[in-house]
């Protein structure tokens, strides 16, 4: 079993929010998680946005893997891993009731996504 450590809470919104970024990659406007000390991101998905319904309409948690391979492994997948940015992978997974996202570093998080007022655990 692996160590899950937390990354951050996502959660979508019906609206668009004062200060969110849009990232046309993604189709998606958002409040980064790393824009705030306790890892918060809000999320608001454009209409043409690929990304599976309960994504974009049931929070979830994020939690950073060693290797996100074996922790998606036998588990309910909702988005095979992709990569986002480079040195970063992200999966989705639906256990039980819970929308889990999962994410693996290939280098320091802090070179892809610099965020010096993220909660650090």
């Amino acid at each position: 079993m692996q160590t899950l450590h937390f990354h951050h809470v996502g959660i979508p919104v019906q609206e668009k929010i004062a200060g969110m970024s849009y990232n046309k990659e993604l189709k998606l406007y958002a409040t980064g998680y790393f824009e705030n000390p306790y890892g918060i991101e809000w999320m608001y998905f454009d209409r043409d946005n690929p990304l599976p319904d309960i994504i974009k309409s049931m929070p979830h948690v994020a939690y950073r893997v060693d290797d996100l391979h074996e922790a998606i492994k036998g588990k309910n997948i909702i988005l095979a891993p992709e990569s986002p940015e480079d040195g970063v992978t992200v999966a989705f997974i639906l256990d039980e009731m819970n929308l889990i996202e999962l994410l693996q570093f290939d280098r320091p998080e802090s070179e892809i996504w610099p965020h010096p007022n993220k909660f650090n655990i």
